[in-house]
């Protein structure tokens, strides 16, 4: 389907059963990719949870795919999902509550989207390896995660001392050494950095947040990391609201077809947890406003 987001026009495409729960995923979108997603993982999921009654969408932001309009990275996309929201809605009228679903800094942009509108449609977020790069956090995660484990290498000393390893290869462990043991980036933001935006936005969000996390990706680790160093983030991730779920072996974007398979159980089983909690909340409360 195609709908508007300010001056431009995006095309989404609505996964629908045949009879629809009033709580449907907005799917939205990390990195440089399309609705499809990589290795068509949102396609598949969308169907998936279609299967158990939940309708999808999963769209293009201005600028990507197939919609019109200029790129945008994932801190100026809360237009459209909002965009996205409505147009759901419109095609699938028994819908009146919303899950974002986002992988990476799909994810990050979903946190946003709440910390920016307050989107009370909006029940509740899975946010599968969130983005919160930054130059410190990235550094800190190399150190840990790589170069702690090639120090300890003979390979590595090996390389070093028969000068197999290029300058500039070198000069990026000793950059990110200075840069962990400095704990704070070279760098200045000129405005709250996004971050604390995020958390802020899971602070706000009335609702519970499923976390997906793979072992073998670094965009993970690298949350990890900077979650278990930041208090507010501490905060949330120690609450009731929150639901984990690891895979160890998973990469990604969950590229083999088992690790994909876990992480839409993971989000089903989570889901139907939503559901009868919405069920069995009274008609006046704050989960049906």
């Amino acid at each position: 389907m195609l709908f508007p987001c300010d001056e431009c026009t995006l095309i989404g495409i609505v996964t629908a059963p045949r009879l629809p729960s009033e709580i449907a995923v907005v799917v939205i979108v990390g990195g440089p990719q399309y609705r499809a997603g990589s290795h068509r993982q949102f396609v598949l999921l969308a169907r998936r949870l279609a299967e158990a009654s939940y309708p999808v969408i999963r769209f293009d932001c201005r600028g990507m795919g197939d919609s019109s309009g200029a790129p945008r990275n994932f801190e100026s996309t809360s237009t459209d999902i909002a965009a996205a929201i409505d147009a759901l809605q419109q095609q699938v009228p028994q819908v009146r509550r919303i899950v974002l679903w986002g992988l990476c800094d799909g994810a990050s942009a979903a946190l946003l989207y709440v910390h920016e509108t307050g989107d009370e449609r909006v029940c509740g977020m899975c946010l599968a390896n969130p983005w919160v790069r930054s130059e410190l956090s990235l550094a800190r995660t190399h150190v840990k995660h790589y170069y702690t484990q090639r120090l300890m290498q003979r390979e590595f000393w090996s390389k070093l001392f028969r000068g197999r390893i290029g300058n500039e290869a070198l000069a990026a462990v000793v950059r990110s050494l200075l840069t962990a043991l400095r704990g704070r980036p070279s760098g200045t933001s000129s405005r709250a950095q996004f971050q604390q935006r995020m958390v802020a936005g899971w602070q706000r969000l009335q609702g519970p947040v499923l976390l997906l996390l793979s072992g073998e990706d670094y965009t993970a680790k690298e949350f990890a990391e900077y979650a278990a160093g930041e208090p507010s983030w501490m905060e949330v991730l120690s609450s009731p609201r929150l639901k984990r779920g690891d895979l160890p072996a998973a990469d990604h974007t969950f590229s083999r077809s088992t690790d994909r398979r876990s992480a839409e159980d993971l989000t089903l089983a989570w889901l139907a947890t939503l559901r009868r909690a919405e069920d069995a909340a009274p008609k006046g409360s704050a989960q049906h406003r």
